[in-house]
């Protein structure tokens, strides 16, 4: 399995580290040996809202080859939702199999046409911005409609993470990662 994670300026980075460091215990614990993630941006590198910068693997690859895309939120959603050039590479992941967000990464799910005909959440300042890109929003912390699924604000991340591990390896290797994190769920 290989996922790629969509970073970019003015991204919140708990959106992502909360969904990031439970899935690569799916591989550090041997849950799933062959499990690989890229890290993926319009540029080199990006910064959160704070200032903090990451140096990416991959600009702007071709996100057909992923099994997995992952799109964490960020006040940087708000312009990157009518960029052209970020858009049409997000759509390049129309054929990956499963799409997932954390908080306001679902309107760029929305943006490039993913969530039509979806259930969906985001963060819940969000709700009125996401209602034309998906079927219905739901206000729930984390909403599984098959191909796609999205988590809402910020702290879900880390339950999505566990979500994604139960999904992806089994209750009992999403439970070691739990307890290997001392985390004590919502």
């Amino acid at each position: 399995m290989k996922v790629a994670y969509i970073l970019f300026d003015g991204i919140t980075l708990l959106d992502f580290i909360g969904i990031y460091d439970p899935l690569c215990r799916l591989r550090a614990q041997h849950h799933l040996p062959d499990f690989s993630w890229d890290l993926c941006a319009m540029m080199p590198s990006i910064q959160d809202s704070f200032g903090l910068e990451i140096t990416v693997d991959l600009v702007a690859p071709d996100l057909s080859a992923y099994d997995m895309i992952i799109v964490p939120g960020g006040f940087g959603t708000r312009s990157l939702q009518t960029d052209s050039a970020f858009l049409q590479w997000l759509a390049t992941a129309e054929e990956v199999p499963k799409k997932a967000s954390i908080c306001s990464g679902a309107l760029l799910l929305g943006a490039a046409g993913f969530l039509k005909g979806h259930r969906a959440t985001t963060h819940f300042n969000e709700y009125e911005t996401l209602a034309p890109f998906c079927r219905e929003v739901v206000r729930e912390r984390i909403v599984d409609d098959g191909a796609v699924i999205t988590a809402g604000a910020v702290a879900s991340s880390l339950d999505l993470g566990l979500y994604l591990c139960q999904q992806l390896a089994g209750v009992q290797a999403a439970e070691a990662i739990r307890k290997s994190m001392n985390y004590l769920g919502r």
